[in-house]
């Protein structure tokens, strides 16, 4: 059961990311011309509509394979990667001091961290009440109401002029400006410049690859024996990283006010090491909490780099950045999550904390080009 859930995770991962690399990447580095809130409103819209067909799937119990459909199809609305890319150029965008845009991109990723919390600490009472159906409607309610405020009371940060509002005479001309914003991104600026982007890029991805597959791989690992959590315990779990999420931005905030943010960066690495290695020993339940203690700074690295990436370019150029990083999240996490399921499917019968040591391992990589 364990190989099979590992493989179908990484199989339903891979339906929903491929659409949503594309049009993440095009809506996204747009926004310079044509406004954040586009970015905001078709992922919003996508999930959405992906609630609701797995509020009908759950109520008639119709086939799982349905279920790569509804990936697919959110996937189409750019999905999470053009949710939070917009929603970082937005930030980015009203940000006219550069000190803030460590503080503030941190304050989102602290906002993503709690409300997922709360959402893994209530879930398991959600579902041993109300079922999966109502927990899928109650899902889709919230959609809809944030919909709601993007639409009607979110001022957007890009005006769109009259010369943006004409459509292009032809598809190579709506091409040309689909990639235009990227492709002058790394055309026009310094080489310097451009060496920075890359290599800030490179280690964002790299770091990435290594936390998100470690992560992923929380919940297989718990309901494995010898731990064999309930999903109850699986929602306690979860909701640990609302602590972590907290004490990571703590942990941005001040040390902003004394290190430089590369340093940030190198403490958050080792933070995730720390809290690799002790899960891949972890055989009881307080010990599998207490992994969080060790983990309570790795998320720093993540704002910050986006931070650092923002502070690179110019004011016209924070939808083009911000795009790239949306994409590389796509496709990191994809291949992390296909890689990391696929090395657990492999190696749980021998030593299911393998894959954790994996991921520690691969945290020498970023540490070695930052």
């Amino acid at each position: 059961v364990q190989e099979k859930a590992s493989v179908f995770n990484m199989e339903l991962d891979l339906t929903g990311a491929i659409p949503s690399l594309i049009v993440a990447f095009v809506i996204v580095a747009n926004g310079d011309r044509q406004g954040r809130k586009r970015s905001l409103v078709l992922p919003s819209m996508g999930s959405l509509i992906g609630d609701i067909c797995l509020t009908v799937i759950s109520y008639f119990s119709l086939p799982l394979s349905i279920l790569f459909a509804v990936a697919f199809i959110t996937g189409l609305f750019g999905s999470m990667a053009a949710f939070l890319g917009g929603g970082f150029a937005f930030i980015a965008d009203v940000c006219h001091d550069e000190t803030q845009k460590t503080t503030r991109i941190a304050v989102v990723d602290l906002i993503f961290g709690l409300v997922s919390g709360l959402a893994g600490l209530s879930s398991g009472y959600f579902l041993r009440g109300i079922g999966f159906t109502w927990t899928f409607v109650t899902a889709s309610l919230l959609h809809a109401v944030n919909i709601i405020y993007i639409i009607f009371f979110l001022e957007d940060t890009i005006g769109v002029s009259e010369f943006q509002h004409q459509a292009p005479e032809s598809f190579k001309e709506l091409l040309r400006e689909t990639f235009s914003g990227v492709y002058m991104l790394f055309k026009t600026a310094p080489y310097k410049k451009r060496i920075l982007i890359i290599v800030l890029l490179f280690t964002f991805m790299t770091y990435l690859f290594a936390a998100i597959g470690g992560s992923s791989l929380f919940v297989l690992y718990e309901l494995d024996e010898p731990l064999c959590w309930n999903e109850v315990y699986i929602g306690y779990g979860a909701a640990t990283f609302t602590s972590v999420s907290l004490t990571s931005f703590l942990g941005v905030y001040l040390f902003s006010k004394c290190l430089k943010d590369i340093y940030i960066v190198f403490i958050g690495i080792f933070s995730h090491i720390g809290g690799m290695v002790m899960a891949a020993f972890a055989k009881t339940t307080l010990l599998m909490f207490l992994v969080r203690v060790p983990s309570l700074l790795c998320f720093m690295p993540i704002p910050v780099l986006r931070s650092m990436m923002s502070k690179v370019v110019l004011t016209g150029e924070q939808g083009a950045v911000f795009a790239c990083v949306a994409c590389l999240e796509v496709v990191t996490g994809t291949i992390s999550l296909s890689v990391f399921n696929t090395l657990y499917a492999a190696t749980v019968a021998w030593f299911s904390g393998f894959s954790f040591l994996v991921s520690a391992g691969f945290c020498v990589i970023p540490l070695a080009v930052l």
